[in-house]
């Protein structure tokens, strides 16, 4: 999620209704390095690579591999073209009369915001960047309109309680074209396992049981508990946890549903699995579904996380919004305006300002100041208490939270534009390519993640193009205190190995095809979507206990709330903009605009605090 602590030029005290806004980016210089010479001994760590190849002269920069190709080295999430932005003017420090701040507009925050503002809040967003959306944000290039992040989009459809985002539009007034994906994913697997999760859930279980025979029986009882606690997660509104007149009304209610989440609460997906599945492979297979969901292995992942996205993809389906995912945020940011409240781009928060130890503003890079009644963070946990409260003490709670949960790996992320006769005409939208070894599945560049969102959408791409987005873990580590020089070198021989890589699993002549390709690395996304080492979200340090020491909205600090992947439930779009919802609510109550009970709400939170202590 976007946060707003990069440091970026401030807009003046004066903001048009309507910003036009240009960003513009540096091209830096242009040496050529010869690969037969370069010191390459430091990058064989990277799958696939040798050192010994001989890849000729590769400019840095600008490298054409063929007539038409050129790598592109300017900052990955600058835009080339002017973007319409529905802003606010006049925003001042005298304007303390806010409900309600949200630092960052990515999914979360958006919808924590728009949530408020129909209940009848003030709310003013700070975002640090001139579009928003952060990770579910888009950049366009050479006519390409690339979305940052995922384009694998949940919660987009028109039934059940889970369709979070369709929601969160529609709340204020928004509705968007979407597209069906018939394939959520194509997995292209050692041994060759190739298996399309198709949307049909009766085809993907016949696709499934049909190279797993003898597991039929497992594969059924194991996809089985995914259904019971997507069903009974779907039959329920959706609201705080932390609100206990919410939470007592649901379970008398549902009870039978609210029991079941209950039980499944601190459970993980592997021991699930494990419970009807002996065939190494096929467990294998899960862990790969679970990989996709959270980073982890199955064992690591919690069951109602699995649950959520194993079977939303089936019954709700991946629906892809016509013009790219960045529409979402777009849509969402100017519903907001349209319902009184406000957002301030180019707005760097660096600081949370306590005054007794409540969070009553911020201060931006510039100094100029915002109060308002409560703040919600749509940074990362690590980002809130790290650095906006720089100095402050660490709640114990916030240090519980770290010693469960660990900053996931980054990723490297490629954004290409090839000529569209290189792919099959049947090509699905979204791969998986794990070609040789189970064990790489969770190791750097072990594992690609591959998305053709031209598929669906044509518009997104010149005439005869597709578009291609990449993505392989990385961790920062591998990329800090490099040399310019070095640093972009890396990255071209990291996106050489995988081009060659993806030519060799699915599409021979990708290279010769390519007509556009920006390479981003974890500083990339660290710089520009303000996430502590470009991470993507917590990840357990060891078996965790399912959700169970997943921290909520609330925080040890009065007056400040968190929002977004590092709090329950976790990563991924349906996910955050639950975790939104839950937000808004909350935050609703402590302010006065839902029903609220102090003495239940103080029980409730140390009930919930006591038992985040046993995971």
């Amino acid at each position: 999620m976007s946060s707003g602590l990069s440091s970026i030029v401030q807009l003046g005290s004066f903001r048009p209704r309507s910003l036009k806004c240009r960003f513009f980016s540096f091209e830096p210089a242009k040496p050529s390095i010869s690969f037969d010479s370069y010191n390459l001994n430091k990058y064989n760590s990277i799958p696939g690579f040798d050192s010994s190849q001989k890849l000729g002269k590769v400019k840095s920069g600008f490298c054409r591999l063929n007539k038409d190709f050129v790598l592109r080295s300017k900052p990955v999430l600058s835009l080339d073209k002017d973007v319409d932005v529905e802003g606010n003017g006049g925003v001042s420090r005298e304007s303390s009369n806010y409900d309600a701040i949200v630092i960052g507009s990515g999914i979360g925050g958006l919808v924590a915001a728009t949530q408020l503002a129909v209940k009848g809040a003030r709310v003013l967003i700070l975002e640090k960047y001139v579009i928003p959306g952060g990770s579910s944000g888009y950049y366009q290039r050479d006519g390409y309109t690339f979305d940052v992040g995922s384009s694998v989009m949940f919660g987009f459809s028109d039934k059940g309680n889970l369709n979070l985002i369709t929601q969160a539009l529609a709340a204020v007034g928004c509705t968007m074209e979407v597209i069906p994906d018939p394939t959520t994913v194509h997995f292209h697997l050692p041994n060759n396992l190739s298996v399309q999760v198709h949307r049909e859930y009766s085809d993907f279980i016949s696709e499934l049981t049909t190279r797993f025979p003898h597991e039929k029986e497992g594969i059924l009882k194991f996809y089985g508990e995914c259904w019971k606690i997507f069903n009974a997660l779907n039959s329920l509104e959706l609201k705080s946890l932390e609100e206990p007149i919410y939470l007592f009304g649901q379970f008398f209610q549902k009870p039978l549903e609210c029991l079941t989440l209950a039980y499944y609460l601190p459970q993980n997906a592997g021991d699930i699995a494990r419970k009807y599945i002996k065939d190494p492979e096929l467990l294998s297979f899960i862990d790969a579904e679970c990989f996709i969901v959270s980073t982890v292995k199955a064992l690591q992942t919690p069951m109602i996380n699995a649950s959520m996205v194993l079977c939303d993809r089936h019954f709700g389906g991946i629906n892809y919004p016509v013009g790219g995912v960045g529409g979402i945020a777009k849509s969402l940011a100017n519903g907001l305006v349209e319902q009184g409240s406000e957002i301030l781009y180019k707005a760097n928060v660096t600081n949370v300002i306590l005054e007794h130890g409540k969070a009553v503003g911020v201060r931006l890079s510039d100094g100029r100041e915002f109060f308002a009644k409560t703040i919600i963070s749509n940074a990362t946990r690590w980002d809130t208490f790290g650095k906006l409260l720089k100095g402050e003490k660490i709640p114990k709670e916030e240090e519980n939270f770290q010693n469960v949960y660990v900053k996931a790996p980054s990723f490297l992320s490629i954004h290409m534009g090839v000529k569209a006769d290189v792919l099959p005409p049947d090509t699905d939208c979204h791969h998986f390519v794990l070609e040789d070894d189970w064990a790489r599945l969770e190791e750097p560049y072990g594992s690609i993640f591959l998305s053709i969102p031209t598929v669906l959408d044509s518009s997104l791409a010149p005439k005869g193009h597709h578009i291609l987005h990449i993505f392989t873990t990385s961790s920062i580590e591998d990329w800090e205190e490099l040399p310019p020089k070095d640093y972009q070198a890396k990255k071209e021989l990291v996106a050489n190995v995988i081009i060659s890589r993806l030519e060799k699993k699915l599409f021979p002549g990708l290279r010769s095809s390519i007509y556009f390709m920006e390479v981003g690395s974890p500083k990339t996304h660290r710089r520009y979507l303000a996430r502590d080492k470009g991470t993507y979200g917590p990840m357990p340090r060891r078996t965790p206990k399912g959700l169970l020491g997943m921290p909520f909205n609330t925080t040890a600090i009065d007056g400040l709330y968190c929002v977004g992947d590092s709090c329950f439930p976790g990563q991924g779009v349906i996910a955050v903009a639950f975790s939104g919802v839950m937000c808004a609510h909350r935050v609703a109550a402590d302010i006065g605009l839902e029903k609220n009970s102090p003495v239940l709400d103080a029980a409730l939170l140390r009930l919930l605090g006591w038992l985040r202590t046993l995971a």
